[in-house]
């Protein structure tokens, strides 16, 4: 099993299952990626997985794939 950037299973984003996934069976990786600002924001922050970040959740996550509510109860903040 991948964790995409955003942190979850690339078998389970709906991009990826979507047949939308721009990496195909690599997944999400912290590069420029035009299809993801998740990876874009990683990458240019230094981060392996978004979550790592002080600023996660943000609105850059928000934006999905995972949803806003999830990324605040991993982070523990709601």
């Amino acid at each position: 099993m991948r964790i995409g950037v955003c942190g979850i299973a690339c078998e389970k984003c709906p991009r990826r299952t979507a047949g939308q996934c721009p990496n195909g069976p690599d997944g999400c990786r912290p590069r420029e990626n035009k299809f993801c600002a998740i990876a874009t924001c990683a990458h240019v922050k230094g981060r392996t997985l978004c979550f790592e970040c002080p600023e996660f959740p943000c609105p850059v996550t928000a934006q999905g794939p995972i949803a806003a509510g999830y990324c605040g109860y991993i982070a523990m903040k709601y």
